[in-house]
């Protein structure tokens, strides 16, 4: 059917036809079925048809002789509803495909026999098509016969039809296809048309506008002809565009789409033509099914946040109904009250000038001369004055300018003598606190504050100027973050003339003053706080709280915020009253000093908090002249804070006597937002005017109010904060999602509307609607009601009364295994088992549960304490020699499991991290209370300096990703067949098109070529020997010392004649036989190649080893012990200096000096000529041994044979374009793998120039290598991770004088780092990056890659493309699979290659477990086949059959026939865009980690240095880490550089930070000096002898940390 204009048929169109496929056959069939009705007829006569324009074309009428009548169309037509499912003549071929069809054959109608309900013409085949059928029988079949309401055209003279004819086809068929739609699906049905003509006309009429674009379509219409591919189930790009379809393909599409939608809604079953395996082949091809690979892997962010927050299912739910706001009563305003606080100061200045307003306790508890309302007045004016003319600063100030009053807490005079000045000059004040360093806590977000609200002049007293900061010019410094100010004094002001008036009072609706507030991350906002609202709170609290005119108040708390400002600044002056000020400071000293007051003064009203009423309590000495019956308010400002109870029980018990009515004490609860939220009415009694509640803790947690038995532990009782404020209306909402009510037994956040209240965040609307703009939802999703309410940040409920209860807040609440958990009540749990202060900084920590033990030693003594939880035992194992703060420790560890305990039984949620400080260490706000934000950033920052950590990850974090696992020979449920072999992963690698992981060097060329003579030699002696005889005095080494001098020099027949002297002494001393091992024990020199070719011109078999270390021969003099033992070596060739050393009384301390080979001192040999040169039977023999210690700790000698040793000198002399024109920079160990084959072997077979730089002279001269190289203008140079570190950290400073001595690196063309590891790209990168300025080119730089079983795999050649790299994920590669991310996606790893692939190397990517091979997507075991691969390891009794593996390994799958060697090392491969050398494209070989080195943890595989990287970045002072297991417990040892007591503040750090970045619990954390990580020649750490040291016991650590 067509419906909708044209865009949309052609939409219909393409959508349609990539539906399915069918073969070629078929679609011919279809093809000529469709395009018959509109396809000119076919003459008597055999004459091939007449391609007709296109104009013509579409004027032709389907009629011929062929015409069949009414019944047979009738037949046909049925016959054609029957097998009308024709998706699968659909193709994928785009519609711009269809121009090459044959627009002038006719179609021979298709019929299906089988299904025919009358006579089949007698000369259609079903198998034929248009092109297949003979002129003669498409002449008799002709065309198929008209739609029904067409007649039936003349033969002779076919007219061209108009459109409307063809509209009026597309109609009745349409119709037809509706009517029998609503009939049952059956052939009956379908054949009868009785219902066709009742619904003619009206479905006439209501496609007749649908149709009218028909004939635009038709004018750019294209026949189709190509057939469709059934290899590909989604239709080409191409059908994107709009190109117009055929007219037949359109109309019967279009119709066949729609007949099939009313199929499929009627059940009806798809009739198919197609054989049931064809079309079963197409669903294969077009939807392959595949079983998911059981790694698998899903260790999402969202997913891991959810496992934090599972809701326990049996958790109570609110039972209540649906909660009616609480309002308060009527706010009466008494009829004396001023206009406004402006109108207060002036009536009570003018009135009353005499009365006292304010008084300050100094230091000897006495009151200070008090401030009169008529001294407010006066100084008022002129600060007023003062603000509008003379602090003018930089620039002028004018009412509604925002003004900084930065007073201390012992001056509340002048700070509300400033408060009323810049409220008549009409500036808005900004109050905060004195800065009393430059980095003071959380001075930073102060001074964000000011300058966003565009503060530019702060007011202070002289005394506090002077106070301040200065800087050498005598200014006050610039304060981190803050803006420059203009500080101006408040003090000694002069008068205003008697004319000058303050300026027109400003709109209520302007800003009155901004009162900051900190949020649970630190940061600072500003609350603006409008006239209106101010005024409003004034009234609405004396109303409250009966506040009269020359009452006498004692306010403890903080005068410039929330309670303090709306009580003891705004009220008491906007009522007459007079106010004594106690300061913190003489609080500490005398805490009874605010009592003494009230008893002196005879005060009614006391403003303080819990503390004060706690530490009241304490100083019992001063209880005995105490009277508080002139008390009948006693405002307890944290009546919100659940300590509160307790606090004002005991105080009212003890005091009670004292005249202290128990109507006096009344709670309140406020919040800088919402400002007053409830406050208990003093004097009132009744029984809803107070009251209490013994709630379940649990119930809490899970946001219900549930009544618990009183003397449970696990319960909490609170008191009411007093009932809603006059005016004011309360709601509870919830805290998160959308704000709807609460139930009436469900816990919330409460909001108020009132006009006392904040108005908005200065400068931030966004929070601003988030906080004041809040519309409440009822439950079915209705508006509470027009007005705006005020989130204040209190969590709590509503109870009977309109009494409000309180049992957190917003910023305290931690949300741990779904449930909720207020600090302040953790806080008071720990605080009851006995410390002084205790601070929960929230670390975003997801689940917490202390279960099992701990231990810390201590350097100097150890300190062992174990905790059992339930338990309450305390194992102590206590060693020698203990310091005397061992005894403290003991205690705080005892301390330390009571508090696990206690928190985890009566909250049921584990401590993650337990800190102990000494006393008054943590950092404080100016009125005595813990900084949270700045102690929560010095945990983080690791500069808290804690006295004892303990850490409890293990048992506390349970939202971890689900371990991976991975079935093996496991048969699956369903389908009966085994699980995923490696058959398999090679199929479903090429089914999903991944390219099998395959890469090959370039072709090493045959030894044939007679432009190298070096080809010839199958020996490398032989080598030395020809260019000794042709170019005798070529300087092949020079040897440098630490100045950069020559110390020696080698040319070939030099080189020669010293080899035939050390096989002489071989012969006639050592009495060798050919095929002996001798040791060659030398220090980097030219005497170690002289002697390796000494030992092959006797047949000798060389085996190069590293001296002792003089200083260190503990360590380092078993290895060659162990090397020599190994090797078999019957004779050890070395100086005299080493000789001796080996000889030494030390030495005898380590090993027995007297078991050593045989020793031969090659500085005095004789000069003799050797008779004759050995030369070996085959190039297969030995040639030589190579042995090394690899970072697994084990001691690996590999036999290479002289087919191998002279293969690899050709394969990297082509690689690097070695020449003996060359000049080669070498500074790295000679002893094994490639830094041997570059330093003994390349010259002699390139014959280029090699300059030798030994790595221990760096260490002294680090500039030596790279000066030079600069001097002998080296292209190519090789090195060390350990010298290009060294170089990095030595000559960071240096560069400008290395510049000034003419340093010019820009010769360099090739840099290679020597390693056997993944490359570390961030010393690759610093590297080049700092010594750019010596004209370095950063391509230059690049690493290679060798191992045990091939010392040398990739390598940056001459001509080799630049080093890429590619960010892969991290999450990934735990499940050893490869995913390509972009640069700064979130868990990515930034890898480098490692070089080219040297030529006649190929490698592969297996599975090392199941030995299949792998695609470009898997991380395996780098496999390696080239000649210069070793020929096997060398053991001590000769048997390797347990790593005979290793050099015969085959794939089971793919190329099973060919034999690799298996290096150890995962990676992958990656073809790159950049083209090689032999124009082919780049395959890049990524080296990730040592097989043996990778940590099996959870069923994931992760790379130790990954985890050390994370580690290093947590803290700058950790300088070196290593990682190893041990009992499946994940330890870091990481080297400190720095003080020891910063040692436990890695602790945490570690944890933290491996835990983020690897979802990894440590479980031991190993705090050492510097140096003590053993590290190899290489670079490489020795993990595995770190591991070994640690077991034994003798790393000497700092500190040591058990993780629980």
């Amino acid at each position: 059917m067509f419906l909708g204009k044209s865009a949309e048929r052609s939409k219909s169109f393409r959508v349609v036809s990539g539906r399915g496929d069918i073969t070629q056959k078929g679609y011919e069939k279809k093809r000529s079925k469709l395009l018959a009705p509109y396809l000119p007829g076919q003459s008597e006569s055999s004459s091939p048809p007449v391609p007709l324009p296109r104009q013509s074309r579409q004027q032709k009428t389907p009629t011929g002789e062929g015409a069949a009548s009414p019944s047979s169309r009738a037949r046909r037509r049925a016959q054609r509803r029957v097998t009308r499912n024709e998706s699968r003549y659909h193709s994928d071929s785009s519609s711009d495909e269809d121009d090459s069809s044959v627009p002038g054959e006719p179609a021979t109608p298709e019929v299906d026999r089988s299904r025919h309900h009358g006579p089949p013409p007698s000369d259609t085949s079903s198998l034929g098509s248009a092109r297949d059928t003979p002129p003669q029988s498409r002449a008799r079949t002709g065309p198929l016969p008209p739609l029904p309401g067409q007649q039936t055209a003349v033969p002779q003279q076919p007219p061209p039809p108009p459109i409307q004819q063809i509209q009026q086809q597309q109609i009745q068929q349409i119709q037809q296809i509706q009517q029998q739609s609503q009939q049952p699906n059956t052939v009956q049905n379908r054949l009868s048309s009785s219902s066709q003509s009742s619904n003619h006309d009206r479905q006439r009429a209501r496609l007749r506008d649908e149709m009218t674009q028909l004939s635009e379509v038709m004018d750019n219409l294209a026949p189709y002809c190509e057939p469709p591919d059934v290899t590909h189930n989604t239709g080409s790009s191409r059908s994107s565009r709009y190109q117009p379809p055929h007219m037949a393909s359109v109309r019967v599409n279009s119709s066949t789409s729609i007949t099939a939608a009313l199929d499929e809604a009627h059940g009806a079953t798809a009739r198919w033509k197609v054989s049931t395996k064809i079309q079963q082949l197409l669903n294969t091809l077009k939807r392959p099914k595949r079983r998911p690979l059981p790694e698998f892997y899903m260790d999402d962010e969202e997913e891991l946040e959810m496992a934090a927050r599972v809701r326990d299912p049996a958790a109570p739910k609110p039972e209540g109904g649906p909660m009616t706001p609480a309002v308060g009563e009527h706010l009466e305003i008494p009829a004396g009250l001023p206009r406004n606080l402006e109108a207060a100061v002036q009536r009570y200045g003018s009135a009353t000038f005499k009365a006292s307003c304010a008084s300050v306790l100094d230091a000897t508890n006495k009151p200070s001369v008090p401030l009169t309302y008529g001294k407010l007045l006066s100084r008022a004016h002129k600060i007023a004055f003062a603000l509008l003319n003379k602090a003018r600063g930089e620039t002028s100030l004018k009412p509604g300018d925002r003004v900084a009053l930065v007073y201390p807490n012992s001056d509340p005079v002048s700070f509300m003598c400033a408060f009323y000045g810049c409220l008549y000059a009409g500036m808005v004040p900004v109050p905060i606190e004195v800065p009393i360093t430059r980095r003071d806590a959380g001075s930073l977000q102060i001074g964000f504050l000011l300058g966003s609200c565009g503060v530019q002049v702060a007011l202070t007293t002289e005394p506090c100027h002077k106070g301040l900061p200065k800087t050498a010019s005598g200014e006050v410094a610039v304060f981190k973050g803050w803006p420059k100010l203009h500080w101006f004094i408040t003090e000694h002001l002069a008068r205003p003339p008697k004319e000058w008036q303050p300026p027109p009072r400003l709109n209520d609706d302007t800003p009155a003053y901004v009162e900051y507030t900190s949020g649970g991350d630190g940061s600072v906002m500003g609350v603006t706080v409008s006239r209106a609202a101010m005024l409003a709170q004034c009234r609405t609290l004396t109303s409250a709280c009966g506040y009269t005119e020359g009452e006498i108040c004692v306010c403890v708390v903080d005068f410039k915020r929330e309670v303090g400002l709306w009580h003891a600044t705004l009220c008491s002056v906007f009522n007459g009253m007079h106010v004594i000020f106690i300061p913190y400071s003489l609080m500490k000293v005398n805490p009874a000093s605010w009592m003494q007051m009230i008893t002196k003064f005879k005060a009614s009203i006391a403003i303080v908090k819990s503390r004060d009423l706690h530490w009241g309590l304490l100083a019992t000495k001063d209880h005995k002249d105490i009277n508080l019956s002139s008390l009948r308010l006693l405002l307890v400002a944290d009546g919100a804070n659940p300590w509160s109870l307790s606090s004002c029980d005991q105080f009212l018990s003890v005091f009670q006597s004292k005249g202290l009515r128990p109507d006096a004490i009344c709670p309140c609860a406020s919040s800088c937002e919402t400002m007053t939220v409830a406050v208990r009415r003093p004097g009132q009694g009744g029984a809803n005017t107070t009251g209490r509640g013994v709630l379940s803790m649990a119930g809490l947690s899970h946001g219900v109010v549930r009544v618990d038995q009183e003397n449970s532990l696990t319960s909490l009782t609170l008191q009411d904060c007093g009932q809603v404020l006059p005016g004011a209306t309360t709601v509870v909402v919830r805290p998160d999602g959308e704000p709807r009510l609460c139930s009436t037994d469900e816990v919330g956040e409460i909001c108020v509307s009132s006009a006392a209240a904040g108005t908005s965040y200065w400068g931030l609307q966004g929070v601003t609607n988030q906080t004041f703009r809040v519309r409440p939802l009822r439950a079915d999703g209705s508006g509470l009601g027009d007005q705006d309410y005020v989130r204040s940040g209190l969590l709590g409920f509503l109870g009977p009364g309109g009494l409000v209860f309180v049992c957190g807040s917003r910023q305290g609440l931690m949300t741990v295994s779904g449930r909720k958990h207020n600090t302040d009540d953790i806080i008071a749990t720990i605080l009851a088992v006995g410390a002084d202060e205790v601070h929960l900084p929230r670390t975003d920590r997801r689940v917490q549960h202390p279960r099992a033990a701990r231990r810390a030693h201590l350097r100097g003594g150890r300190a062992e304490a174990r905790v059992h939880r339930g338990t309450g035992q305390h194992n102590r194992r206590m060693g020698q020699g203990y310091r005397g703060t061992d005894k403290k420790d003991r205690e705080s560890f005892q301390w330390m499991s009571r508090v696990l305990q206690a928190v985890d039984s009566i909250h049921q949620v584990g401590i993650y991290c337990l800190c102990l400080v000494p006393h008054n260490y943590l950092p404080k706000t100016p009125l005595g209370g813990i900084h949270l934000s700045e102690t929560k950033r010095r945990f983080l920052d690791g500069c808290l300096h804690p006295a004892n950590v303990l850490m409890c990850p293990h048992t506390c974090v349970t939202n971890l990703p689900k371990p991976r696992e991975v079935h093996k020979g496991e048969r699956s449920e369903e389908t009966g067949c085994a699980d995923v072999g490696p058959a398999s992963v090679m199929l479903g690698n090429i089914v999903q098109g991944n390219r099998l992981a395959t890469a090959q060097g370039r072709d090493l060329g045959t030894a044939d070529d007679e432009n190298d003579t070096t080809k010839k030699h199958q020996f490398i002696s032989e080598i030395l020997r020809w260019r000794a005889q042709t170019t005798s005095d070529h300087a092949l080494f020079t040897l440098l010392n630490a100045k950069g001098g020559p110390s020696s020099t080698l040319t070939c027949a030099q080189l020669h004649k010293r080899a035939e002297r050390v096989g002489c002494l071989l012969l006639e001393k050592g009495h060798v036989n050919t095929g002996d091992h001798v040791a060659l024990v030398y220090p980097p020199g030219l005497d170690l190649i002289a002697a390796f070719y000494g030992c092959l011109y006797v047949g000798a078999v060389p085996v190069t080893i590293r001296p002792p270390h003089p200083q260190n021969l503990q360590t380092t003099l078993p290895t060659v012990r162990m090397t020599v033992d190994v090797s078999k070596s019957v004779l050890i060739l070395s100086n005299q200096t080493v000789i001796k050393l080996l000889r030494s009384k030390e030495a005898s301390n380590v090993v027995d000096v007297k078991s050593w080979p045989p020793t031969l001192d090659t500085d005095d040999m004789p000069k003799r000529k050797l008779v004759a040169v050995y030369r070996a039977p085959t190039a297969e023999m030995l040639a030589y041994l190579d042995f090394s210690v690899s970072t697994t700790g084990m001691l690996a000698g590999i036999k290479m044979s002289h087919a191998a040793t002279t293969s690899l000198c050709r394969s990297m002399k082509l690689a690097c374009e070695l020449y003996p024109s060359r000049h080669v920079a070498l500074c790295l160990d000679p002893y094994c793998g490639l830094g041997f084959a570059l330093w003994c072997l390349s010259s002699i077979y390139s014959g280029h120039h090699s300059i030798l730089i030994p790595p221990s002279e760096v260490e002294t001269n680090p500039a030596l290598w790279l000066t030079a190289v600069s001097q002998h203008k080296v292209r190519d140079t090789f090195c060390s991770y350990g010298v290009m570190e060294l170089c990095t950290k030595g000559l960071s400073s240096s560069i400008p004088l290395l510049r000034q001595r003419g340093v010019n690196l820009s010769c360099v063309r090739t840099c290679v780092v020597v390693a056997e590891e993944r490359p570390r790209i961030a010393l690759c990168t610093s590297f080049s990056r700092l010594f750019s300025g010596l004209a370095l080119s950063p391509r230059a730089v690049s690493t290679s890659f060798g191992c045990r079983v091939n010392v040398a795999i990739c390598l940056q050649g001459a001509s080799s493309p630049d080093p890429s790299t590619v960010f892969v994920d991290l999450r990934a590669l735990r499940n050893d699979r490869v995913t390509l991310v972009e640069r700064g996606a979130p868990h990515s790893l930034c890898l480098m290659e490692s070089g080219k692939l040297l030529p006649g190397v190929k490698v592969i990517i297996a599975n090392p477990e199941t030995k299949g091979h792998c695609g470009d997507s898997n991380l395996g075991e780098i496999w390696v086949q080239s000649p210069h691969t070793s020929t096997g390891y060398f053991t001590i009794y000769g048997d390797d059959s347990g790593t005979s593996d290793h050099f015969t390994a085959q794939l089971v799958t793919g190329s099973t026939g060919e034999v690799y060697a298996r290096t150890g090392y995962l990676g992958f491969l990656r073809r790159t865009d950049s083209v090689a050398a032999d124009g082919e494209k780049h395959d890049a070989v990524f080296v990730v980690g040592s097989l043996d080195e990778t940590v099996m943890l959870r069923g994931m595989r992760y790379h130790p240095i990954d985890i050390e990287t994370s580690v290093l970045k947590c803290h700058k002072k950790v300088v070196e880490c290593a990682v190893f297991v041990w009992t499946n417990l994940l330890v870091v040892v990481a080297e400190l550089e720095g003080n020891e007591d910063d040692a436990l503040d890695l602790v945490p750090l570690i944890t933290n930070a491996v835990l983020e970045d690897h979802h990894l619990i440590v479980g031991v954390v190993v705090v050492v000096d510097p140096g003590v990580v053993p590290i190899n020649s290489r670079g490489e750490k020795q993990r595995m002898h770190l591991r070994d040291g640690f077991l034994q016991d003798q790393l000497d650590p700092i500190y040591v940390a058990y993780n629980m």
